[in-house]
């Protein structure tokens, strides 16, 4: 599920002519200050799934910048206890299963 972000938080780190690209539906419609968009010409187009091009892309700007997801490595042993968690929203990061365990 996506969660709504402060929108106008992101845009402000954009350059001039920069693009934030929405591939979230958050249950919520997203709410932003027109001006954050025209002031710089940014812009927010959507899409449902990003194509390979543009995922290896993605990867390779995160390689070349450090950035690394937050997550929390589980056991297949603790997945049940994994999913008690969410049900009570007591999760910080995503859930990524050690497939070593199985």
């Amino acid at each position: 599920m996506s969660a709504n972000i402060d929108v106008d938080a992101y845009l402000s780190l954009l350059r001039v002519d920069g693009t934030l690209v929405n591939v979230g539906a958050p249950a919520e419609p997203s709410q932003y200050h027109v001006f954050s968009l025209i002031l710089s010409r940014r812009s927010i187009p959507g899409s449902l799934v990003g194509g390979i091009p543009e995922t290896q892309e993605m990867l390779d700007f995160a390689a070349q910048h450090g950035i690394a997801p937050k997550i929390e490595v589980i056991r297949a042993d603790q997945v049940d206890e994994a999913y008690e968690r969410i049900l009570r929203s007591d999760v910080r990061y995503r859930f990524v299963i050690d497939t070593s365990t199985l």
